[in-house]
């Protein structure tokens, strides 16, 4: 493996396990409500990430998406998605719900499967079903016999799921789309942080504490950042690979849930999580077989040369 090949894999592993330590974060500012957390956190994060187009782009890169409303309109509804997406991560997280937010995140792969053949007309091969079958079993066995409906699962997967979608169809870089759906979501989030502040609901500057107004601002970085570095990565990293370390940060998430924060972990909903994980483990390497596959036929093609036509 070459020294840029190693390079982008330290950086796309730092993605995934800043991605994973999040609900460490988010608990750190379980003293502010959800709403606020997520409102700072795309104040935050937009200025960041305009500060970096400005640099990298220059003032055009707002004005280059506006003038193409097809992917204006797309980068608005991905904004809406996403936006959805973290609040009820934060909420979760802080209310207690950190495993079953990782179990979102381990069903996401397998749902984008799912969202791709109903709109994208993608065609799921007999293994790709299986896992979906096994998946669906294992989310019945948590409803059925854990107690409850993981609605908070199903909703951060189909979220992110319908998130990944609409950014695979538009045609813009990962850091550019996150600018504009910042920007979507900034005039909204400063409406209601200046509401809560002159309302007696805030306490940035004010109620909360320096360290806590740190948290808050930085929360941004750490939205940005591993998506910056995830976008590095993915262009020198096999996707097969990538596809694979995905699941670094829902595993440390779930450990965290369990051994952190000493959530209910019982026989009953540790069954329906082995019934799940089963159903990746073979999706995991299915994906992984077919990307060999492909990439020993690239490889055969190249060898042999152009064909004479």
């Amino acid at each position: 493996m070459s020294g840029l090949d190693r390079k982008g894999l330290l950086i796309a592993a730092s993605a995934f396990v800043l991605w994973g330590l999040m609900p460490l974060y988010w608990h750190m500012l379980k003293a502010v409500p959800s709403l606020q957390i997520v409102a700072h956190r795309v104040l935050w994060c937009a200025v960041l990430v305009a500060l970096w187009l400005l640099w990298s782009q220059g003032r055009g890169w707002f004005r280059a998406i506006l003038a193409q409303p097809k992917l204006a309109a797309m980068l608005t509804l991905s904004g809406l998605c996403i936006g959805v997406n973290w609040g009820l991560y934060i909420w979760a997280v802080n209310a207690g719900h950190v495993v079953e937010s990782s179990l979102g995140y381990f069903i996401n792969p397998l749902l984008n499967v799912v969202i791709g053949t109903l709109f994208l007309r993608e065609r799921l091969n007999p293994t790709q079903w299986v896992s979906v079958a096994i998946t669906a079993a294992g989310v019945l066995w948590l409803t059925f016999n854990y107690g409850s409906f993981p609605w908070i699962a199903l909703a951060l997967a189909t979220s992110f799921g319908i998130y990944g979608v609409i950014r695979k169809l538009a045609a813009v870089d990962s850091v550019t789309g996150l600018g504009f759906e910042n920007s979507v979501l900034l005039l909204p989030a400063l409406g209601y942080l200046l509401w809560a502040e002159s309302s007696g609901q805030g306490g940035f500057f004010s109620g909360w504490g320096v360290g806590v107004d740190a948290l808050l601002v930085f929360g941004g970085a750490l939205t940005a950042l591993p998506l910056i570095a995830f976008s590095f990565a993915v262009r020198r990293v096999p996707l097969s690979t990538i596809g694979l370390m995905q699941y670094i940060a829902p595993t440390m998430q779930f450990l965290i849930g369990v051994l952190v924060f000493r959530e209910s972990f019982d026989r009953d909903r540790a069954i329906g999580f082995i019934v799940i994980w089963v159903a990746l483990a073979i999706f995991a390497i299915d994906s992984l077989r077919r990307a060999r596959r492909a990439t020993s036929a690239l490889s055969l093609a190249a060898k042999r040369g152009p064909s004479v036509q």
